[in-house]
């Protein structure tokens, strides 16, 4: 089953921010509490927050970077 092109921006916020937050929720958490008891749901929960605020604002941000490396690249 393909989903209609009409919804690529949505799916490409959706999974970069889902990739993102998953990473970087994961990094942060052994940064800020190493791999101690419980690192598991520490980091779920970490995941949980990044990704409700990572992916409204994946939507807001994703078409301004867009247009803002089209003016930063060359055509070749």
């Amino acid at each position: 089953m393909k989903i209609n092109k009409k919804y690529s921006p949505f799916l490409f916020a959706l999974f970069m921010s889902l990739g993102m937050a998953f990473t970087m929720s994961l990094v942060m958490t052994l940064v800020n509490v190493g791999i101690t008891e419980g690192i598991f749901l520490k980091w779920m929960r970490a995941f949980a927050i990044g990704f409700t605020v990572a992916f409204p604002t994946s939507l807001v941000i994703i078409p301004f970077v867009k247009k803002l490396v089209t003016n930063l690249t060359d055509e070749q």
